[in-house]
């Protein structure tokens, strides 16, 4: 057992130590995302809540079992957001309290409540899940602990002044973004009440194979018959062989000296990096038709990886800049089961293609906007069936890094997502390091003016490329990484993830550009012709919702500062971002349109808890939010 897996046994000290604190904190967690999709998605109305004259209590009546819910600290915040950062108790008749400390009790009081029909099962599913989602989040508090530790001793040895001075002084660029996405995979998707449910592994395997973790995971490259598979390439790529010798060099003349020995030409077959689980629980029995057939050979060299915060998406373990590579795994992860389907791969590499000439011609949107493109892309299809379904489980994406993590501009890569985790040095938001360069608790009027730069960073290359070009840009938390200077402003962005980019093709011909779509029966199309609403609300969800509206409630919390100030901001920096395209768009109606969609109409999001009360049934259920930008007069 190594010592990472140790920690998280009952035997050890350390485990003992902490657990009670870790498991209160993930019960916690798991009670305050359930309490803000309640109300989000309106499954709880609103307008049920009785507040307090002053301060942040709050009232739930619940006549008919003539009880109420009481919320000692529920923060009201626009986008009908409803945060419970307090106790959260039941009073029954005749003053009996009984305290609400896990989701369990909460959905059991409140499900006779529901706006919608649920079924014993989309219940008990919930439950499940969200008991797997706190025991690996306990999980992860432990190791956390141990591991900020371990980053604040190496802070002291090497006389870091706070964790991002640590980072720029004692890492390389691309070790120092690698550490952050998977120091800062404790945070998830605000949205998903069961944000770490992982319900097919064992708390062992979690550890062995999850970010937070710190995991390495080994990935077999096997051996896919060439005629037996389709693949994707960027332009620039001529051969998948020589691209791949090129960025691996030594594995490729291990993967290939391999199959020289069973007497095979390399030429014949293409390396295939596997998940390890994925290999052992998955493709051995699902594919045992093809190894048999001699169309996969599984035996094969091992690369050590790093697991970044979509678990999935590996960084070799090593100290070049090597590509990403996404896989898919057999499992069932937060809210779906992680293939990597053809249209990932067919979309991946083109849209990548497509977005690097326009940031060639519009030189970055003024050097905000930067990409991880997809290269190269492969699935296995039967050459006899042509059959897509089956290669979405054999299938890999390979993600360049190179240009984004050997810079010379001074600039640290940091994902969204690590500026909402408190900080090894201060156990506040990383965020405020970047806003406190001194050390000393910032002024709202500094809070602001790095909010402003922020959301003008953010906000400029995505409603720019949208409104140009039709391309949105899933601009979320786990997707973004920000590029931050010495001085702690941010200065551009780096975005990831481009297999199930939504792209208006009207706009991009337009300019001049085209676009393939993936066609398949069954499949949601990504591509689309008479209607930009698709595309518009994955930028909004995604960018919008998930990203910076987050940030807004985190600083606005974090620095007590007025509760519209942040939003006007926002709202400010968005309508800039609109003007400075307005003179290039053909179609000024369509800038109004979108301009109102982004400003003043409610904005649309994933419900996700009533997806998984419904047992998915429906993967496209949205609700709308209050958009948070709308002026409040007076």
């Amino acid at each position: 057992m190594n010592n990472k897996l140790a920690l998280l046994q009952p035997a050890n000290p350390f485990y003992a130590e902490r657990k009670d604190a870790a498991l209160l904190g993930a019960h916690q967690n798991a009670l305050r995302r359930l309490v803000r999709c309640l109300f989000a998605e309106k499954i709880i109305s609103k307008d049920l809540l009785m507040f307090a004259p002053q301060g942040r209590s709050a009232w739930l009546p619940l006549w008919r079992k003539q009880a109420q819910v009481f919320f000692d600290d529920l923060m009201v915040a626009p986008a009908n957001t409803f945060a419970s950062h307090g106790a959260i108790t039941l009073v029954e008749l005749n003053n009996v309290r009984t305290p609400i400390t896990t989701a369990d009790q909460l959905i059991d009081l409140l499900q006779e409540y529901f706006d919608l029909p649920v079924q014993a099962q989309g219940i008990a599913g919930l439950k499940k899940d969200i008991a797997n989602s706190v025991e690996n989040d306990m999980l992860a508090r432990i190791h956390r602990d141990a591991w900020n530790a371990d980053l604040g001793a190496r802070m002291q040895a090497t006389r870091s002044r706070n964790f991002i001075h640590y980072l720029r002084a004692g890492c390389s660029t691309k070790d120092a973004a690698v550490l952050l996405d998977q120091w800062g995979a404790l945070e998830g998707h605000p949205f998903y009440p069961t944000w770490k449910s992982k319900p097919g592994l064992g708390p062992d395997e979690v550890a062995q194979l999850s970010p937070e973790f710190e995991a390495r995971v080994k990935v077999r490259v096997a051996s896919l018959r060439a005629d037996m598979a389709y693949i994707e390439k960027m332009p620039h790529v001529r051969s998948y062989h020589a691209w791949f010798a090129a960025q691996f060099p030594l594995l490729w003349q291990s993967w290939k000296a391999q199959l020289n020995a069973r007497q095979l030409n390399e030429q014949d077959w293409l390396p295939l990096p596997l998940h390890s689980w994925h290999l052992e629980h998955y493709v051995q029995e699902e594919y045992a038709a093809e190894i048999r057939d001699g169309i996969l050979i599984t035996d094969g060299p091992e690369l050590i990886t790093i697991p970044t915060m979509s678990f999935r998406t590996m960084m070799p373990d090593q100290v070049d800049c090597a590509p990403f590579i996404k896989l898919p795994v057999a499992l069932w992860l937060t809210s779906e089961q992680r293939s990597l389907q053809a249209k990932s791969i067919h979309m991946g590499p083109r849209i990548s293609a497509v977005v690097q000439h326009i940031l060639a011609d519009e030189n970055g949107f003024d050097r905000t906007l930067e990409i991880f493109p997809e290269e190269v892309a492969l699935h296995y299809r039967n050459a006899l069936t042509q059959d897509d379904r089956p290669g979405r489980y054999l299938s890999v994406a390979f993600r360049a890094s190179k240009a984004a993590f050997e810079r010379t501009d001074g600039l640290l890569p940091v994902i969204v997502a690590s500026l909402f985790t408190p900080s090894p040095s201060c156990h506040r938001p990383l965020v405020t390091e970047l806003i406190e360069q001194d050390g000393i608790r910032a002024s709202a009027g500094a809070v602001e003016a790095f909010f402003r730069q922020y959301a003008r960073t953010v906000t400029h290359p995505v409603v720019s490329i949208y409104l140009l070009y039709g391309i949105g840009l899933e601009a979320h938390q786990q997707n973004t990484t920000v590029l931050f200077s010495a001085d702690g402003m941010p200065r551009s962005i780096l975005v990831r993830d481009f297999g199930d980019g939504r792209t208006y093709l009207p706009l991009l011909s337009e300019r001049g550009y085209t676009l393939a779509p993936y066609i398949y029966k069954g499949i949601l199309p990504t591509v689309f012709t008479d209607d930009i609403e698709p595309v518009r609300s994955y930028v909004l969800d995604a960018c919008f919702v998930c990203h910076l509206h987050e940030l807004a409630l985190l600083l606005t919390r974090e620095y007590d500062l007025d509760s519209r100030r942040l939003w006007d901001i926002l709202r400010e920096e968005t309508q800039a971002a609109f003007d400075a395209v307005a003179p290039r768009m053909q179609s000024q109606t369509l800038w109004q349109t979108e301009r109102a969609a982004f400003l003043d109409n409610p904005w649309p999001t994933r419900s996700v808890l009533k997806m998984h009360l419904l047992q998915y049934s429906d993967y496209r259920l949205q609700h709308q939010l209050p958009n948070p930008l709308v002026r409040v007069p007076g």
